[in-house]
């Protein structure tokens, strides 16, 4: 194990914990949300920008940064923290997911996936090792073990034979990957939404030993009764002074009750894809800034955020910049979204030190199913009607 990459327990609320996860690029507080990096960069935003979100980890992933510009380039300009001037920690994906989800011509076998790139056509192979070496060049302080994402749905038969391979990826990733003070190797759980093969795939990796532990599969499909009901056994089985990742989620409320259930660490491309399209995360649930009901509207996104976006506009502009196709607009909307993850993690972790987690949870539950407060009338049609 890495000796200087440890998690710290702060506080307990029910199955929730408040913690700090020590890297060598700095401490992540927990639970924490991880806006994602894909190719190098959090698209629309600086890293400054960012930064000023409140966010002190992201991600990024090994299936894009092998493509482009290419593992061996980005080590030769100084790894991922001066390719993208991020000097905190950084976690990256495997890029097994991503050979699943966006390439065709896979031939997947006990040794690797080999595949064509969506970028150019070029065909690659991808092993366990070859990942491990791939996240070594990247200079990431958490390395994800290269892994099959199981399709969903999935019979028993399909996710265990899928969950095995993973298992056996594992230890072949464990064995790769090269042990330095601050950084860390997490394994992830798979076995679809099966209790039994879950259980023997935290078996699996425990019995190998990570410095963490993702809980892969879910927010594929299943929806959110059966994703709590699979952390509900899953997150147990899983070490208590390890931190716990659940990859790909999610949703504000998604994100809540995992929480509730002893997790420490998310990830999404929710709220940045969300931001480009015009999709705002406020405290009173999503809205729609394209729609004509904000074109008058002086009141910010969100009237208890800080960000530049509310801080400084009114609704009405950011209404005409997406209406007018002006880039701003995504980079505004992205900015907003982001510092609302932050603040919502900022609040579990607050209300968890405080013993207060199952009042503050109910309170964003009950401002969320309010709904968005519609503007008064707008003035200039009323004049309108008036003549």
């Amino acid at each position: 194990m890495s000796s200087a990459f440890r998690f710290e327990t702060l506080a307990r609320d029910g199955g929730a914990r408040r913690g700090r996860v020590l890297t060598a690029h700095g401490p992540v507080e927990t639970p924490a949300f991880m806006p994602v990096g894909t190719a190098g960069t959090v698209k629309a935003m600086t890293a400054d920008a960012v930064r000023a979100t409140g966010a002190r980890i992201i991600l990024g992933n090994t299936y894009h940064l092998m493509l482009r510009p290419g593992a061996e380039r980005v080590a030769q300009l100084g790894g991922l923290h001066r390719f993208a001037d991020w000097p905190g920690p950084i976690l990256t994906d495997s890029g097994g997911f991503q050979v699943m989800s966006l390439t065709d011509l896979r031939k997947l076998n006990e040794d690797g996936v080999t595949f064509r790139s969506h970028v150019d056509g070029s065909y690659h192979h991808l092993t366990p090792e070859r990942s491990m070496q791939i996240q070594d060049q990247l200079d990431a302080d958490i390395t994800m073990c290269f892994d099959e994402c199981t399709p969903f749905p999935a019979t028993h038969e399909q996710a265990a034979d899928s969950m095995r391979l993973s298992m056996r990826w594992a230890a072949r990733c464990r064995t790769a990957f090269r042990d330095r003070p601050g950084y860390g190797l997490f394994g992830i759980v798979q076995g679809g939404v099966h209790e039994d093969l879950r259980a023997e795939s935290a078996a699996a990796l425990t019995g190998i030993g990570f410095d963490g532990y993702a809980i892969g599969g879910l927010a594929v499909g299943e929806g959110q009764e059966e994703m709590f009901r699979v952390l509900d056994f899953t997150a147990p089985m899983l070490p208590d002074d390890r931190p716990r990742y659940l990859m790909g989620v999610g949703r504000p409320l998604d994100i809540v009750g995992a929480v509730r259930r002893g997790v420490d660490m998310f990830d999404c491309v929710m709220p940045t894809r969300s931001g480009r399209t015009g999709q705002a995360f406020t405290r009173r649930g999503t809205l729609n800034i394209r729609n004509a009901r904000h074109a008058h509207d002086e009141r910010p996104l969100d009237e208890d955020c800080g960000c530049p976006a509310c801080a400084r506009h009114a609704r009405g502009y950011l209404h005409h910049l997406f209406r007018a196709n002006e880039m701003l607009g995504p980079m505004l909307l992205t900015w907003h979204n982001l510092h609302y993850y932050q603040d919502l993690m900022a609040g579990l972790r607050a209300a968890i030190e405080a013993g207060g987690l199952e009042a503050h949870a109910a309170a964003l539950e009950a401002a969320m199913a309010q709904g968005d407060i519609e503007a008064r009338p707008d003035p200039l049609a009323t004049k309108e009607t008036k003549r």
